[in-house]
Parts: C-alpha cells; structure tokens; sequence
C-alpha cells in the first residue's frame, strides 16, 4: 500500500513538474514573441520618422526657394535672415536622415545625390540672392525658375519622392511583419492558457489528494502553526522595532545633513587661522637657527598649506550652496500657488529696474514689446521670466555691444514670452540638457551651480506651461516661456 502511494506521489509530482515546465517554456514563448512585436513596432515607427524627415526637408527646400522670392520681390532683409537659416537647417536635417537611413544603402545613395543637387541648388539660389544685391532686377529669379532651376529642383523632387516611395514600402513590408508577430503572440498567448489551464487542474487535483492526507495529522499541524503563530509575532515585533530605529535614524540624518559640513567648515577656518603662527614661527626659526628650516617644510607651510586650505574651503561653499539650493527647490515645489491678474508688462519693467545697475555696467540695450495679462502665481512668473534676464545679461559676448529683446504675444489661447539675447549662444545639442539639474553648457567662466534653469522649467511645469531653447552658438539665444492665459483652479493647490 505504501509502495503504490509512494508511485502515486511519485508520478502526480512528475506530471506537475512537467506541466510547470511546460508553463515556464510557454512564458518564455509569449515574451519572445512580444519582444518580436516590439522590434517590428520599433521598425515601423522608424520608418515612419524617416518619412516625416523626408518631408520635413521637402518643406525647408520650398521654404527657401519662397524666402529668395519673397527677397528678390520686395528686399526685405527678412526674407534674407530666413533663407539663410533655412540654408542652415538644411544640411543638419540631411545628416538627419542619413543617420536614421545609415542601415540602408539605397537610401543612403539616393541622399548623397540629394546632397549634392542641393547644393548646386543652393547655389543658384544664392546667385540670384547676389544678383539682386548687386543692383540687378531679379526678375527671372523672382518670377519663374529658369530651366536650370527647373531641372535641379525636379530632380531633387524625384530623389525625395523615390526615398518615401522606399520607406512607404518598407513600411508595408514591416506592418505585415508586425501583423504576423502580433497573430503568432496570440496564438502563443492561447496555447498558453491552455496549458495554463491544464497545469492549474492537475494542481488542484493533486492539492486536493494531498489535503485528504494531511486530514490525519491535523493535530500536529495545529501544534505546529500554534507554534508558527507566536514565532510570527515574536518576528513582527522584532521589524516593528528595527522600523521604528531606522525611522530615527532617518529623521536625525535628515536634520543634522549639515553637521559634518558644518564642521569641515569650522576646522578649515581654524587651520586658516593657524597659518600665520606657522608663518611667524618659521620666520623666527630662519632668523635664529636658518639650518634647522628645511625648504619643504617652508614650501609645505606657505604654499601647500594655504592651497590645500582653498581647496578644501572652495569645495565646502560649493556644497553648501548646492544644499541650500536644493532646499529652496524643495521647499518651493511645496509652496501653494496663489492664481491672480498678473500685468506682465508692469513685473518686466520691475526686472529690468532691478537690474539697471548691472545693465548700465555692461552697456546693455534691454527693449521691451508688449506683453499680454495672464492670470497665474505672480511669484513663479517673477523668478522664472527674472532668471532668463538676469542669464541673457551673464551670458552676454564681450566684445560686441549687448542687446535683450523681452516681448510677448498671444497664441492658441495661451501667453508666449520671449527673451532673446544676442550673447554667446547655446549648442543645439545642449537645448535640452541645460533644463537638467546641475547641468550647464559652454565655457563654465560664469559663478553659478547649474540649477536655475532647471528651477525655471520645474516653475513653467507647475503653473501648466513649458519653457524651450532656440540658440546657435555665437548666434545668441531665444529662451520661449509658454503658459496658459489663467491658471487652472486645480494646479493653484499643491497635492
């Protein structure tokens, strides 16, 4: 009797491992196929940013073609300003797109070609442009493109349209291939819970024989979680208490996080201090026994010491103020936003006196435009349209004359705040990187830890806007703050 429980045991753990084995197998199955639908989706979506690139070249090569005609029309050094950028802006978005088609040669053939036409095309253009400047009428560039024109801008036209076409098919061929990953997961999926199912019957099967034989050692099991049950409290109030210590211990590093600087603080300025009694006492040494006084211990106590001394008092101010940097942060995200009619105009005018002194210094030409009302935290606007002056104003080229636009208008039913400078300029790809925390971009020749401008985005978010970089190095910059015409009646408490 015994022997055949043992087999029975034997055989119903076999076919429950087997079937969790088999469960494990149809998992791994399921993300396997998943991963496969993600790789087609991540295709298709590239796929569908080369398109939107191709088409986005499309529009800068028609945009500067209607830039030299606005030009030529009517001489507008506007039209000028913008075929220059658009001439600009077209080789980074060609680079662009070779990036996103370096995997693809035909692409990358056809892309060279379209390189080379536009800057033949560019070329002509520009010629034109020279024309007009020269004193000549423009009028065949200003009215029809000439046959040259004509030829360069349809093959440019052909290479773009030859490109979608070859992305739009890669696009078919890539969503049929997402379709069959997305049919295999489901089928996977179902086999799955199938199994699932089979595996799930044979364990209540199996627990409920079980079950029946541990009916006839109730009594021990009873004994045994009597015993469990007071091993589970002696446990839990054992974690109750280690919870409670680390909840001190968190509230005293949370209050005494200053102390130690504090205290390197305090001892770098009693070393400080007791320099010059170094000093004096090697002074006096060199006076009555000069051959006891080494050349080290003179190097070691006016100059290594001072220096280490600096250092040491340099990285505690430093960390200091990024503490007390931080703190403000923190308590400003806490801070209740109070929503009221806030007269942009009138809190510009009050920036720029604030920093007329530093304006007059510098020999800084600060113009001001009109800038609509909005309805918002007073405070948050202040700090936020203050730090973009007070930067445009640090951040400003020595050696020409500085000057800072502040306007504002309305657009989409929201405010847009503008604050160009005309200073060192931003590289395009730290746009973004200089919103991050203690991150800063360019030469560091200016005081500043790296978190105002993080500060300033952290503010436009709160108060339901967003804040935007537009800046060329040596170029100068346009800082755009967004914001809604009234602060919504949610975002004014803090959650």
């Amino acid at each position: 009797m015994m022997t055949r429980q043992r087999r029975a045991n034997r055989v119903i753990f076999l076919a429950v491992a087997a079937g969790f084995v088999m469960l494990a197998v149809a998992a791994l199955a399921v993300v396997w196929t998943f991963m496969r639908s993600q790789d087609y989706a991540e295709l298709v979506s590239h796929t569908i940013e080369v398109e939107a690139s191709v088409a986005d070249l499309n529009r800068l090569v028609e945009r500067i073609e209607a830039s030299r005609r606005g030009y030529l029309l009517e001489g507008d050094s506007r039209f000028l300003e913008v075929f220059e950028k658009t001439a600009a802006d077209i080789p980074v978005q060609i680079d662009r797109i070779a990036g996103l088609t370096a995997d693809n040669p035909s692409q990358m053939e056809r892309l060279d070609h379209f390189r080379d036409l536009t800057r033949q095309y560019l070329e002509l253009l520009r010629n034109s442009i020279v024309d007009k400047q020269a004193g000549g009428t423009g009028v065949r560039g200003a009215s029809l493109l000439d046959e040259e024109d004509i030829t360069v801008v349809q093959e440019l036209r052909d290479i773009s349209d030859a490109m979608a076409l070859e992305e739009r098919r890669l696009l078919v061929a890539r969503e049929a291939e997402a379709n069959g990953s997305v049919y295999l997961s489901t089928a996977v999926a179902i086999a799955a819970a199938i199994l699932l199912i089979v595996v799930a019957a044979g364990t209540i099967w199996a627990t409920r024989r079980t079950l029946r034989a541990l009916t006839s050692i109730g009594v021990q099991l009873q004994e045994l979680n009597d015993d469990l049950e007071s091993a589970v409290v002696e446990r839990t109030s054992e974690l109750q208490r280690a919870n409670a210590e680390i909840q001190r211990f968190a509230y005293i590093v949370s209050h005494d996080l200053r102390s130690p600087l504090v205290n390197v603080m305090g001892f770098t300025a009693e070393l400080d201090a007791a320099i010059k009694p170094l000093n004096e006492l090697i002074d006096k040494a060199e006076e009555v026994a000069p051959e006891i006084v080494s050349e080290e211990t003179k190097f070691a106590v006016r100059e290594d010491l001072p220096e280490a001394i600096g250092f040491i008092r340099t990285s505690t101010e430093k960390m200091d103020r990024l503490i007390n940097a931080i703190l403000r942060l923190s308590r400003e995200g806490r801070r209740v936003l109070a929503p009221e009619a806030v007269d942009m105009n009138a809190l510009v005018e009050g920036i720029v006196d604030s920093l007329q002194h530093r304006i007059d210094e510098l020999g800084v030409t600060v113009e001001t435009e009109p800038v609509p009302t909005v309805v918002s935290d007073r405070l948050a606007v202040e700090q936020i349209v203050s730090n973009l002056v007070e930067n445009a104003i640090k951040y400003l080229k020595r050696d020409r004359p500085g000057r800072i636009t502040i306007r504002g208008k309305k657009a989409s039913g929201r405010v847009l705040v503008e604050v160009e400078d005309n200073g060192r300029g931003i590289d395009p790809k730290d746009h973004e990187r200089i919103f991050d925390l203690f991150r800063r971009s360019g030469s560091q020749d200016q005081p500043g830890e790296g978190i105002g401008l993080a500060h300033v985005r952290a503010l436009a978010y709160r108060l339901g806007g967003t804040i935007t970089c537009e800046s060329v190095l040596d170029q100068g910059a346009i800082f755009r703050l967004s914001l809604p015409m009234a602060l919504a009646p949610q975002q004014g408490v803090n959650t």
